[in-house]
């Protein structure tokens, strides 16, 4: 499953902004005086400024070579703070999806990931820059029954749970190693934070056995 384009809501848009082209160095292209879109090697990240809002956290992770999580870790050391454990670096393990993970925040404290996924075919052999960060490959979405949800959206746009995850009514993925729709259940921590889940505006763009698709979130 390819995640094509994915719309968040921001109530800051120039800092948003300066962080994915500055810190990230990603290109961006502005639409109009209210919304940018980031461009993320395979996949657009629309930012919408709507300051009347409250403040929405995402959760947002982007697919990395598969042997390049070292080499980003010293790239981000001086642009990003990397979220830590007993002083070091926080490498995620999962050993079921055959994946590590480093976090990190933007500037709205959104949560974000660099990923890389060994069961993938994409090795680099170039230093890793931000060409290197291939696409986005997770959105989290906060729902009341993940399981039931993650059904509904199976059976309404033909799409198939993350065959590497145990699926619960807690935590249910749906997608591929490519993409992955991330569904958690309301308050449940974003991973390895203390930020609870909340539902907050989304679009999603997907493409899945060669089919478009656009899911709406709403709070």
């Amino acid at each position: 499953m390819k995640l094509n384009e994915i719309e968040i809501k921001t109530t800051n848009l120039n800092d948003i902004g300066n962080f994915y082209q500055n810190t990230l160095e990603l290109p961006i292209e502005r639409i109009d005086k209210n919304s940018i879109k980031v461009i993320i090697g395979q996949s657009t990240l629309k930012i919408i400024e709507d300051t009347e809002k409250s403040e929405p956290i995402y959760h947002l992770a982007f697919n990395i070579p598969k042997n390049k999580l070292q080499e980003a870790i010293s790239w981000s050391s001086d642009k990003i703070q990397l979220i830590k454990k007993e002083d070091e670096v926080l490498i995620a393990n999962f050993e079921t999806w055959n994946a590590n993970s480093v976090y990190f925040f933007d500037t709205d404290g959104n949560v974000l990931e660099f990923i890389a996924r060994q069961d993938l075919n994409n090795e680099e052999s170039n230093e890793f820059n931000s060409n290197q960060i291939l696409n986005i490959s997770e959105i989290g979405i906060v729902q009341t029954k993940p399981d039931e949800y993650g059904k509904e959206l199976i059976e309404k746009f033909d799409l198939k749970l993350f065959e590497k995850n145990q699926n619960s009514e807690l935590f249910t993925a749906v997608g591929d190693d490519h993409g992955l729709l991330i569904i958690v259940k309301n308050n449940r921590n974003w991973f390895p934070t203390e930020i609870p889940a909340t539902s907050n505006w989304t679009n999603i763009t997907l493409t899945e056995s060669d089919k478009e698709t656009t899911i709406k979130i709403r709070k």
